[in-house]
């Protein structure tokens, strides 16, 4: 009783961090499964007998599963909690994943592949809803950056671990090898983990109150207040700077994934780079990602300070800063030096990172009471230019054309991007009617 009556005086514990760290951990592993697959690309085509284009649809394999399942991953998430659901969805992408080292086919391939990022698609939702849980409103964003963070980090290893290791290795193993950390880390996630800070037997008191505090709009009451109001549809689908902003996510995200895709393959074929080599290369532009986020947030936060004109500092900066990312890549299609022309393609994927957290900031100034709707309509977009890209490239190349060429469509997307930034009006709301009224 006396320990129960000192508790409100103690120092909160920090389970909280723990359980972010745990979120950023499979956050870095998630992307360290999907990346390897662009290390491995050319062994895996000459050992399963695949054109370009079929090993681009194996790599596009993934996004349409991940696309396809984000809403089921969500809804099932909802309805079990984060503990067992992103258990269960982390076993499931790391054996499919670690499955691929039997693929013997192109059908095959496709299919284990397809069945890895079907499950990744619920790690993000599963991610989120537990920082909302478990991270005191004042530091969500925090979270939510240590989230992209490691992604990119994770991205970066696995590019130069696989790099390094595919000299020694053969592919298959790769895949084997890098399914372990996944399946591990889902039975510590089941064993450790509660969905729930009451739940979890390391928080105290002090901790508890601290993650509530502040949160009097977030009673079970007026979360199913919120969710009971339909979304207005047609005023959505009807509003121009939802069509930009879904425009720039499909842009950006088929323009990111070349990093995760053909780019080893650009740099062997096209710079002469091995592949080990190339693997360490490749994660220079994710390296870039890790950096340009966090700086891109803040500056924007800053101009909003500054100038009060979200157009400027979402908008503005934006297409400024993908601009820019065009530019640098179309200057390294004339750069001979591959390592240089890494380095100012890197520069490039800086600048796209830099502006890219717009995308996330602006569903929020744009969304009202339908932030998490605008959100993943947004984000199924992107998700469908990330499973397009790569098998457009594999067509571009099995038809003849040249890898220069491949970089100034890449340049181009960018570009695409920018001028959708420039079309977004993020002084005004897309829902302009009453929450629940007729759209």
């Amino acid at each position: 009783m006396l320990t129960s009556l000192a508790e409100p005086r103690m120092h909160p514990t920090n389970v909280r961090y723990r359980v972010l760290a745990s979120l950023s951990l499979v956050a870095a592993i998630a992307y360290l499964q999907r990346q390897v697959i662009a290390v491995v690309a050319e062994p895996l085509q000459a050992d399963l007998h695949l054109t370009k284009t079929q090993m681009g649809s194996v790599m596009s394999s993934f996004y349409i599963g991940y696309a396809l399942f984000q809403v089921p991953s969500g809804w099932l998430a909802d309805r079990w909690g984060s503990r067992r659901s992103l258990s269960l969805f982390a076993m499931l992408w790391s054996l499919s994943a670690g499955a691929m080292a039997f693929a013997g086919n192109y059908a095959a391939a496709f299919l284990l592949w397809f069945l890895a990022g079907s499950a990744q698609a619920g790690a993000f939702p599963c991610a989120a809803g537990s920082v909302r849980k478990w991270m005191p409103t004042t530091r969500r964003a925090f979270a939510s950056g240590m989230l992209a963070s490691f992604m990119s980090l994770g991205g970066a290893l696995s590019s130069y671990l696989a790099g390094m290791l595919s000299g020694q290795l053969d592919w298959r193993w790769l895949f084997v090898i890098f399914s372990l950390p996944g399946l591990a880390w889902a039975a510590a996630f089941l064993w450790w983990f509660r969905d729930l800070p009451a739940q979890h037997e390391g928080t105290n008191l002090a901790e508890r109150q601290l993650i509530a505090r502040g949160l009097p709009d977030e009673t079970d009451a007026s979360v199913q207040a919120t969710a009971a109001v339909p979304v207005p549809w047609l005023t959505m689908l009807s509003s121009p700077s939802m069509w930009a902003i879904c425009g720039q996510q499909f842009f950006r995200a088929a323009a990111y994934i070349f990093f995760a895709t053909w780019f080893p393959t650009y740099l062997d074929e096209s710079r002469g780079v091995s592949l080990d080599s190339a693997g360490q290369l490749t994660s220079l532009p994710l390296v870039a990602v890790v950096v340009g986020s966090p700086l891109g947030g803040i500056v924007s936060d800053w101009l909003l300070v500054q100038t009060g004109s979200r157009w400027l500092s979402r908008s503005v900066l934006a297409a400024t800063s993908l601009a820019t990312c065009a530019g640098l890549i179309i200057v390294a299609c004339f750069v001979v030096d591959a390592p240089l022309a890494v380095v100012i393609i890197s520069a490039g994927s800086f600048c796209a990172a830099f502006g890219g957290v717009s995308a996330y900031t602006i569903t929020m100034d744009l969304g009202g009471q339908h932030v998490a709707t605008v959100f993943s309509v947004m984000n199924m977009c992107g998700n469908i230019g990330a499973a397009l890209f790569p098998v457009f490239v594999g067509a571009l190349l099995d038809h003849g054309h040249s890898w220069d060429e491949i970089l100034l469509v890449f340049a181009a997307i960018y570009g695409a991007a920018a001028v959708c930034w420039m079309l977004t009006n993020p002084q005004r709301a897309i829902f302009l009617v009453a929450p629940g009224a007729s759209s």
